[in-house]
């Protein structure tokens, strides 16, 4: 969506060639040769040398087996591509064209490590001197000083990423909530993120039933005509044992949240949701005094898994989506029941093309979900779908809710609510702007597909929320311990 044609390619070549030889079961034999293939050489395609080329390639092949892109793991599923990283300028400070080159050479004066020294045209700071202090810049009386800061650093919401002595990226675990808004922002193709890719092709192979779920704001991505039924048709093709929708999942958290809303309401407890991991995990992280405020129904996606592991207990569960936090919350292992694994839309388009399956044009009579539970992947659908349950229910309230779209939101909502001064009585948080819709995987754009979206959805009935669960078993639990 916002790297470079040339970066996706790179990685969806590797996505395919790791699902192919999974499939055929030679992956273990052939692994080493894919950097070969895709890099024949001896003309380099986009580094300096095809043998950087390869070892790029290499951290690709790793992270797309699930493992760290290196040799220290810190166990993140968010991953720093050293040999790609090597290429990001390294200086945060670059004298620009306004340089006068003046005599007074404030720049130099102010600088206390030494690493500014007059050129021939314009001043230069020295890197592998500089401490990125900023006198400089606030020295020069023509700020010519830039500060140059890398995407993926700008785009981190929480401040998780900094520099190593040889100006590589570092994600900082502790801090990282898992966005993965860094990853596209950078135009070196430089961070990647684990995948599960090879876990699904061998349960895909085993013969267990397994599931794939895939996400409400996977509905207009992929056209006005690719359709729920279009999905599950081309997952059965794959091997898939069937597809759920999980905006299905969206009915059954609103439902419950709905309750515990109402009861949080009467109590004067404020709660936030706790649908989108990223936004759980910068509370966790970020804010821990408030993790008692946030709402213990599960997010969608383990409502769904919960629901067909409570019908088949040998059932694999597999998300499909726009998300990377929501390859973390597969990996939190104190929300018992949830998805096995979750994939990208690229991700599972690599194991369709190992198929030879596409997605094909239907009509869209399948629908597991109300408008609501739909509408789940918007910012503020959320909030929408629980005061439609409560409407429902017949126990409205008169809650008022911040609705966050966005990290900056996010923080903003947060940090009213640890001093006391948040004004409503509970937040939606949505990491991604605009909702999952915006998630860093999408496949295009929100605002590409709106009219696409808006058009599936309205052709949907306008079944309840309340009357949509009837029809379903909850004999499972909509919990979880936080």
């Amino acid at each position: 969506m916002y790297a470079d044609e040339n970066v996706i390619k790179i990685k969806h070549d590797v996505l395919y060639e790791v699902a192919k030889l999974a499939f055929a079961g030679t992956l273990e034999e052939k692994r080493d040769h894919i950097a070969a293939e895709l890099i024949p050489g001896p003309t380099p395609q986009f580094r300096c040398c095809i043998y950087k080329e390869r070892e790029i390639i290499r951290q690709r092949v790793r992270l797309a087996e699930g493992k760290a892109s290196g040799a220290n793991d810190d166990g993140n599923i968010i991953q720093v591509i050293s040999s790609a990283c090597e290429d990001c300028p390294i200086s945060s400070y670059v004298v620009t064209d306004n340089c006068q080159n003046c005599i007074g050479k404030a720049c130099i004066n102010a600088c206390q490590f030494g690493a500014i020294e007059m050129g021939r045209h314009r001043s230069h700071i020295d890197a592998s001197k500089c401490k990125e202090c900023g006198k400089c810049a606030q020295a020069c009386p023509y700020n010519a000083i830039a500060s140059l800061k890398r995407p993926c650093k700008f785009s981190c919401p929480v401040d998780a990423i900094s520099y190593d002595e040889n100006g590589i990226s570092v994600i900082d675990e502790k801090k990282c909530i898992r966005c993965g808004l860094c990853i596209h922002r950078c135009p070196f193709g430089a961070i990647g993120s684990r995948t599960f890719i090879v876990d699904v092709i061998e349960a895909l192979k085993s013969g267990r039933p397994v599931y794939a779920m895939v996400a409400p704001a996977t509905e207009g991505q992929f056209g006005e005509h690719i359709t729920m039924r279009s999905w599950k048709k081309a997952m059965q093709a794959v091997g898939f044992t069937d597809l759920i929708e999980v905006g299905l999942g969206g009915d059954m958290t609103a439902a419950y949240e709905a309750q515990e809303w109402a009861e949080a309401y009467r109590d004067g407890k404020k709660l936030t949701t706790s649908c989108c991991p990223a936004f759980v995990n910068m509370i966790r992280k970020h804010f821990p005094e408030l993790a008692e405020n946030i709402s213990t129904t599960v997010s969608p996606m383990c409502a769904v898994s919960r629901m067909l592991k409570a019908r088949e207990k040998d059932a694999v569960t597999v998300f499909i989506g726009p998300c990377i936090s929501k390859k973390s919350e597969v990996r939190d292992h104190a929300i018992e029941g949830n998805a096995d694994y979750a994939l990208t839309y690229s991700e599972i388009r690599a194991i369709m093309r190992a198929k030879n399956v596409e997605l094909e044009e239907d009509d869209n009579t399948y629908q597991e979900a109300s408008v609501y539970g739909k509408r789940f992947a918007n910012a503020g659908g959320v909030t929408q779908a629980v005061m439609q349950s409560l409407k429902e229910a017949e126990e409205e309230i008169d809650a008022q809710v911040h609705k966050c779209s966005g990290a900056a939101e996010c923080k903003k909502a947060l940090l009213l609510l640890k001093v006391g001064r948040l004004p409503e009585d509970f937040i939606e948080g949505m990491i991604c702007e605009g909702g999952c819709v915006g998630g860093p995987s999408a496949f295009q754009p929100y605002q590409t597909c709106k009219k696409e979206r808006d058009s599936l959805i309205d052709s949907a009935d306008g079944r309840g929320i309340h009357e949509n669960l009837s029809h379903y078993d909850m004999g499972f639990s909509m919990h979880a311990k936080r």
